[in-house]
């Protein structure tokens, strides 16, 4: 049996502590139908629930996906990513290249981000797929994937011809 899960959103946030307050007015921004990666590892368990609750009443007054990772369960949570626990809800998993993807979709995957693609301040230094190697995960994987890393809308433009569902991104929601 199918797990049932909200639509796949093709535009994505990552969130982080490096956000501060300008989460608030990202998620404002943010068109509906978008999904919400809450990441705030960093954050104490009760300063990481309490900020998840609040994110989850945007996300609901807005229409938007919101999805959990990290091992901590969070009350309202319509999904995970990067966990392989049994979730109800949506799946998502990161994936670095083919190996990972392939490992992403036997688990379960229902939906890939896969980084870096271009080079990111998130992972400086670190090699990036280009669009070759996000090619290649989409073509053997059969998994919709959300292109990561160095990413903005006219970088995802550029990727359109690779058919990638969608693009998630920090810097270009924050403008940092």
């Amino acid at each position: 049996m199918q797990r049932r899960h909200p639509p796949l959103p093709r535009l994505w946030l990552m969130t982080d502590e490096r956000m501060g307050e300008r989460l608030w007015d990202v998620l404002e921004r943010l068109p509906r139908g978008a999904g919400v990666i809450f990441r705030h590892y960093a954050l104490p368990p009760a300063e990481r629930r309490a900020l998840f609750a609040r994110v989850l009443r945007t996300a609901r007054r807005r229409r938007l996906v919101l999805l959990r990772a990290g091992g901590m369960p969070m009350r309202g949570e319509m999904g995970t990513h990067g966990r392989r626990e049994r979730s109800r809800g949506l799946r998502s998993f990161p994936a670095h290249d083919r190996r990972e993807a392939i490992a992403a979709v036997r688990a379960g995957a229902d939906l890939l981000l896969v980084s870096p693609v271009y080079p990111t301040r998130s992972h400086p230094g670190a090699r990036t797929l280009g669009r070759v190697g996000l090619g290649q995960v989409i073509r053997e994987t059969g998994t919709p994937v959300i292109a990561l890393g160095g990413m903005n809308a006219a970088n995802a433009r550029g990727l359109r011809a690779l058919n990638i569902h969608g693009w998630a991104a920090i810097d270009a929601w924050t403008g940092g």
